[in-house]
């Protein structure tokens, strides 16, 4: 906050950015974002530990999961941290340095910082899946997400997690996991949204990224219904 004269003045208030100002925060939202979640952990830690490239193996993508059955659990463990660490990035990049939204502030630049966060949130899930350093591979997103999420609203990322932990558990699908995940991760942010608790673009984020991560399992969702989809613990082919 800065004041001019005796009357309070937000900075970055909405009614002082002009919307060219706006519209390029938040495409700066978007571009560091996905560039911040195109970095390719899972092939970064492969590179350490023996030159692999997960995606040579398994269901040849980047996240965890694969990384699991073609390098074990120690490699696996650094790709979702990595993975996680940077879908929050990008959101906290958002909310803190390019549309930020101090103590005090109104609801209109409270919401202005949503939208940034969720279109950082957006783009990194976009550049985990899509990496342009690996030629347009990647992962599923869940990693990613969580982490967008986990920045956004905890709750419905912590809710997702326990899902996901229970459904493994019983099945040991990490992929039904995984959509069940995102699936009540999205279900808990838009309830918390009409209860007062959360702000809408957060909900939108949560919607639109979870229907992106369950659309990126369109094959394991085809291996579960024909019952060929593997098992956690079980080989890469």
């Amino acid at each position: 906050m800065r004041t001019a004269g005796s009357q309070p003045v937000e900075e970055g208030a909405a009614g002082i950015m002009s919307v060219t100002e706006i519209a390029l925060r938040l495409l700066i939202s978007a571009v560091v974002g996905y560039l911040f979640g195109s970095l390719p952990s899972g092939v970064i830690v492969g590179r350490v530990f023996g030159n692999v490239d997960p995606r040579a193996g398994g269901s040849g993508k980047t996240g965890a999961t694969n990384v699991l059955r073609t390098m074990g659990k120690g490699p696996a463990i650094m790709v979702a941290v990595l993975d996680v660490a940077k879908g929050a990035a990008a959101v906290l990049l958002a909310r803190f340095i390019f549309l930020p939204a101090g103590p005090g502030a109104s609801l209109e630049l409270q919401n202005l910082s949503a939208v940034a966060q969720a279109v950082g949130g957006l783009a990194a899930l976009l550049g985990h899946n899509y990496s342009v350093f690996i030629h347009f591979t990647g992962g599923r997103g869940v990693a990613t997400g969580a982490g967008a999420l986990l920045a956004m609203t905890p709750l419905g990322m912590l809710i997702g997690v326990v899902g996901l932990v229970v459904v493994v558990l019983l099945t040991r699908y990490v992929s039904l996991g995984s959509i069940t995940a995102a699936a009540l991760a999205a279900i808990v942010t838009v309830v918390l949204t009409l209860l007062g608790h959360d702000l809408w673009p957060h909900a939108v984020f949560a919607v639109i990224g979870s229907a992106f991560i369950i659309a990126s399992h369109k094959d394991n969702i085809g291996r579960l219904l024909h019952g060929t989809e593997r098992k956690l613990g079980q080989p890469a082919t």
